[in-house]
């Protein structure tokens, strides 16, 4: 059955991390099997990353402050919903989730909804402040948004039941989806010599490679001080932190190196994109994220693609896949957690090693493939396209009354 999908999100810019992504690729990969993939975006139609996108783009934007007031939406949904087998919404607590419950409820047309993490109890706990202004927020939106959504998708069974702990007002259609990425390019050893061309004091070095937004719930704090402390075990190992800095956290962190005296051990590299990006994975010895929160972690399944071992904290969702198959260390979202971690692969036999490294690439193939996402995406849309079909074919039912 050929489907007509229509992803819906705040923003395509690259920068905003995962969902964006997430959407490209499957939207590729869906795409390649037969089917028609549009997207509406709250972005200016003036801005510069939209014309890079490989998939159609409606944007409707500009939109107003953080919230993301866009007036176009619901009309816009309104008027050209109806041509879609299937409303994908992408994240919560921006405007254009509320637009698609306030534009869809009573037009027939399902939509379904990945939170894509947002609402994880680590939000509520670190954020009190703002939890409280989401709290009042939340039953007059977003809990209507999941209770009447078709389905809420999340891509860890982890991140569903952590999804339960946010709010005592929780109604959801809940099922957990496949989620992946692309596989690499494969020509990993060019790769690898034009990331160490463009940073060549880095050959000699082993690197950990942390790459992902400079932002606190990545636990990048953790990682400078964990290293600080295990710096001695191996005189080679280099942190390189790649990735956009979306405030002073960059600066604070440098900061914290400087006061750790490992400032001459890290490269910041800013944000990496296309065969830079790869080289930086295929260059390194381990992939570390420690994080606070994490959803699914687009880049710790790249770094697997590339045969990666990956120092994960158990707040990423997806922990528990890479501890059963033994594709890295896992570790508490600490800065003792976080040593530990690098510790036990700066001291790991080199056999076992080599063994990690093997079973990386066999995770991500078994488990993290966007192909894999996207037919398990299908399935479930084909279903719920179905059940709409078939109610719209059937007679009105008639009440009927006992005496």
């Amino acid at each position: 059955m050929h489907m007509k999908i229509l992803h819906l999100l705040s923003t395509i810019d690259p920068r905003a991390g995962g969902p964006t992504e997430g959407v490209r690729q499957s939207g590729i990969s869906l795409k390649s099997m037969g089917h028609d993939v549009e997207v509406v975006t709250l972005d200016d139609p003036h801005a510069p990353w939209l014309a890079a996108f490989p998939l159609k783009v409606h944007a409707l934007g500009p939109s107003k402050g953080n919230y993301g007031l866009c007036p176009r939406l619901v009309p816009w949904l309104r008027d050209h919903a109806a041509r879609f087998d299937a409303v994908i919404v992408n994240g919560l607590w921006q405007y254009h989730s509320y637009a698609a419950w306030k534009a869809l409820r009573g037009m027939g047309v399902p939509y379904y909804v990945f939170p894509h993490g947002m609402l994880d109890p680590w939000f509520k706990r670190t954020y009190p402040l703002k939890h409280l202004k989401k709290s009042l927020y939340w039953p007059w939106a977003e809990y209507r948004v999941l209770r009447d959504a078709e389905r809420v998708l999340f891509t860890a069974e982890e991140e569903r039941v952590l999804a339960r702990q946010s709010f005592r007002l929780y109604r959801a259609n809940e099922e957990v989806v496949a989620f992946g990425t692309n596989p690499p390019p494969g020509d990993g050893e060019r790769l690898r010599a034009d990331f160490l061309a463009a940073y060549p004091q880095l050959a000699d070095k082993r690197l950990i490679l942390f790459l992902g937004r400079i932002h606190e719930k990545k636990g990048c704090d953790l990682l400078l001080k964990a290293f600080a402390s295990v710096r001695d075990l191996d005189a080679s190992a280099h942190l390189v932190m790649a990735g956009p800095d979306g405030g002073e956290w960059g600066a604070q962190l440098q900061t914290l190196a400087r006061e750790l005296g490992i400032a001459e051990r890290i490269t910041w590299t800013g944000m990496l994109a296309g065969d830079v990006k790869w080289g930086a994975f295929h260059a390194s010895d381990a992939f570390a994220l420690p994080s606070h929160q994490e959803n699914f972690g687009i880049a710790v399944a790249e770094a697997l693609g590339c045969s990666l071992p990956v120092l994960i904290s158990d707040k990423v969702n997806i922990w528990r896949e890479v501890k059963t198959d033994g594709a890295g260390i896992v570790g508490t979202d600490t800065v003792e957690g976080a040593a530990d971690m690098l510790r036990r692969w700066l001291t790991l036999p080199a056999a076992d090693a080599a063994k990690m490294r093997a079973q990386a690439l066999a995770t991500f193939t078994k488990r993290f493939t966007v192909d894999a996402m996207s037919h398990d995406l299908v399935r479930l849309l084909r279903h719920g396209a179905h059940h709409r079909n078939r109610a719209m074919s059937e007679p009105p039912r008639t009440a009927s009354f006992k005496p």
